[in-house]
């Protein structure tokens, strides 16, 4: 079985040089990674994974705990995550919290005894018993999608710094609310997500935003929380067109919660746009294949499991220095649900 001395002499490097190229310790000149890289390739060296831990402390491996994977936004953030820790030369391990504080701790518990470096996190509505547990074990976590309140959670600034990373969520709401509006609507619901998320309450203070910028007034009744579940959503959106003035337009909070208003306002014959406006936060693939086609905020769901990846290894490498928050933009997507005709295909930042 060939050794890294093996790697080192092919290669016309020193062991010492092998070891940085392999574990990313220390920037190499292109032209030698290269050379490295091909010797692995040609002699068919495989590094002992166990034996690097036992001296490094490290496993080079990330622990993602992130609820409903088969929900398209977090389906495309696992990519990002994925696709971002093997370029970096780390294995993931992958645990569905549940969008449970209970699940989420034994989740959390679960990846630390597995010895993981570290955690990304897309915490549930209420995690003060994951935050404790990170904090008093010095878990380097990034917490993604969702936004925690960190300091009141542990009730002290300071280390352990946890890292944060999330799309936009107000402003983007926002514009679909004066996208309607504009369109002369004004009876516009939401349909929001579970109470206690950070995404929920942003977006809700985006549409009241998006309301007060169109002039139009604060009805408490056209806010519903879906629970970011399509079978919340469709109680809500029941409960919507039950009043007794509807609203004329709605605004979906995640994709879920599409599809579940969609199954009310056909349940009850309605059409989109014909007798609903309809634009939703989130967009995916199969979006377009509606009838009438989604206009939706699409989240940058890749690059947000990428720079959650890139937050945790700025902390294992600076385990000291001060924490940051990333929001990353969306991007409005025109179609036809809010009942404006064919639109060229194209997107603009929010």
């Amino acid at each position: 079985m060939p050794t890294m001395a093996d790697v080192a002499r092919s290669a016309g490097v020193s062991v010492a040089t092998v070891s940085h190229v392999l574990n990313g310790t220390r920037p190499v000149l292109p032209h030698t990674r290269r050379a490295v890289l091909d010797a692995v390739e040609e002699l068919g060296y495989t590094p002992n994974g166990l034996a690097r831990s036992l001296v490094t402390s490290r496993t080079r491996s990330i622990g993602l705990a992130v609820s409903a994977i088969s929900n398209p936004h977090f389906t495309e953030i696992l990519q990002g995550v994925e696709a971002s820790a093997l370029e970096h030369g780390y294995s993931l391990l992958i645990a569905d919290p549940h969008d449970d504080p209970v699940h989420e701790l034994r989740a959390a518990r679960l990846l630390h005894e597995r010895r993981v470096d570290g955690m990304i996190v897309a915490p549930s509505a209420a995690p003060h018993e994951l935050v404790a547990h990170l904090a008093r074990h010095a878990v380097p976590t990034v917490f993604l999608d969702r936004l925690v309140d960190t300091d009141a959670v542990t009730g002290a600034a300071g280390p352990p710094y946890f890292d944060q990373v999330c799309a936009d969520s107000a402003e983007p709401t926002a514009q679909l609310v004066t996208h309607l509006a504009g369109l002369g609507h004004r009876r516009i619901a939401l349909v929001a997500g579970a109470p206690g998320l950070s995404t929920s309450s942003e977006r809700i203070t985006g549409y009241r935003h998006g309301l007060a910028a169109a002039g139009l007034p604060h009805d408490e009744r056209l806010v519903v929380h879906g629970d970011s579940t399509a079978e919340g959503a469709e109680r809500a959106t029941k409960a919507l067109l039950s009043l007794a003035v509807p609203p004329t337009a709605l605004v979906t909070a995640n994709n879920a919660m599409t599809i579940g208003a969609l199954r009310a306002l056909r349940g009850n014959g309605l059409s989109v746009p014909g007798d609903m406006a309809l634009c939703c936060f989130d967009d995916f693939d199969w979006a377009e294949l509606f009838s009438p086609r989604l206009t939706a905020v699409a989240q940058p769901a890749k690059e947000l499991g990428a720079r959650a990846v890139g937050l945790l290894l700025d902390r294992l490498g600076a385990p000291d220095r001060p924490p940051r928050t990333v929001r990353l933009p969306c991007t409005f997507v025109h179609r036809t649900s809010c009942g404006c005709p064919e639109q060229p295909e194209k997107g603009t930042r929010s």
